[in-house]
């Protein structure tokens, strides 16, 4: 059958998927020989069958992950095959084309993080005026905090889970820069690789996932809410099939990618003054774990707020109203109230000032970098 052509649609409910023993990826191939030599001399696949035997016009190869099925029955494109390499310079080497016309490219087995140039701007979202929410992962409800993405440079969701009881996850991990969660409402169930038993995350705490490191949300409270930032926008998850949760070892002090896993509890937290003069803060140990990366603290008002407005030249700068109402004051531009559930991200370059402080208001602060200074 020619690839392309037109197929009769068949029921595949009918069928058990345990039935199945294996996959092959078929390409075209016009002549056969020159190109399962190819395949095996150039990129070490192994030739598993070939027929028939007296005129052979069907190869299957198999080797790094792969099966392939070499037809010189089949027309139509000859696809692109991809191979993950370790090895820097044959990652750098340019696509090569086999006999029979597939493509195959040469790329990272674990490429680095590409993060694209921030593209800063002032973004206020609000609960109530803009919330839009989509269904996404395991059935979770996303509000997006950040639509414009900074460039494609962060991204920061607003999560909400309904109904209590076990959530549908899978062990697993991000291909990040960084990423941090933080339970606004309710309780969530979760497991870390290396970290022990499974724990619960409740409202006010914190945690920050550092890259690569597997894990999974077991079960939560009804009206779960928790807020997700991570850079860059678009990342990678990847789903672990190997490794089982918890882990046998407890690793704290293990390093993921220069990072280390942090578990913040609001219950056990010291408050000191913020960098602006009538606040106080709770820092959540992102600055710590993420050697300067990163910084997140909860900030609440402890008396007359300065009204002197200032900038901090950060890279990245985002609050989250936790509770409580506040006016942000950006100059030139309007004034921006504010309620629990409203979001903003504020340019490093803008100097600004919190004023009209609810008694009950907290906010969420995120910065990168860590540590910031106000100008």
């Amino acid at each position: 059958m020619a690839v392309g052509s037109p197929v009769t649609p068949v029921d595949v409910s009918r069928h058990d998927p345990a039935t199945i023993r294996a996959a092959q990826i078929v390409l075209p191939c016009a002549d056969l020989d020159p190109t399962v030599d190819f395949f095996v001399d150039r990129l070490g696949f192994r030739l598993d069958a070939i027929f028939p035997a007296d005129d052979p016009s069907v190869a299957v190869l198999s080797g790094h992950g792969a099966t392939v099925r070499l037809d010189t029955s089949v027309d139509g494109a000859a696809g692109r095959l991809r191979l993950l390499c370790d090895e820097p310079a044959r990652v750098e080497s340019p696509p090569v084309v086999a006999p029979n016309g597939t493509v195959i490219d040469f790329v990272p087995a674990e490429p680095p993080v590409a993060v694209p140039p921030v593209d800063q701007e002032l973004v206020v979202n609000r609960l109530h005026d803009e919330a839009r929410w989509v269904v996404g992962r395991a059935g979770m409800r996303y509000r997006d905090l950040i639509p414009g993405r900074l460039g494609g440079s962060f991204i920061a969701s607003h999560i909400h889970i309904p109904h209590a009881g076990p959530v549908p996850d899978y062990v697993h991990f991000h291909h990040v820069r960084f990423q941090m969660i933080f339970c606004v409402k309710g309780w969530v169930r979760l497991v870390y690789e290396d970290q022990g038993e499974p724990f619960v995350l409740e409202a006010g705490d914190c945690v920050l996932q550092p890259p690569r490191i597997r894990h999974r949300v077991l079960e939560c409270s009804a009206d779960l809410e928790v807020v997700e930032i991570g850079s860059p926008a678009e990342h990678e998850t990847i789903v672990e099939h190997t490794i089982e949760l918890p882990t046998e070892q407890l690793h704290h002090d293990r390093e993921f990618t220069g990072q280390r896993f942090t578990r913040h509890r609001a219950s056990l937290a010291a408050w000191q003054p913020w960098h602006r003069n009538g606040f106080v803060h709770r820092d959540l140990g992102i600055g710590e774990a993420t050697v300067g990366l990163a910084g997140a603290r909860v900030v609440r008002p402890t008396g007359e707020p300065s009204p002197e407005r200032l900038a901090h030249g950060t890279e990245f700068q985002f609050l989250f109203v936790l509770r409580g109402t506040v006016t942000l004051d950006v100059g030139d531009e309007n004034p921006v109230h504010l309620g629990h559930g409203d979001a903003v991200s504020i340019p490093g370059a803008v100097r600004w000032a919190l004023r009209d402080c609810s008694p009950d208001l907290e906010l969420l602060d995120v910065t990168l970098p860590a540590n910031v200074a106000p100008q």
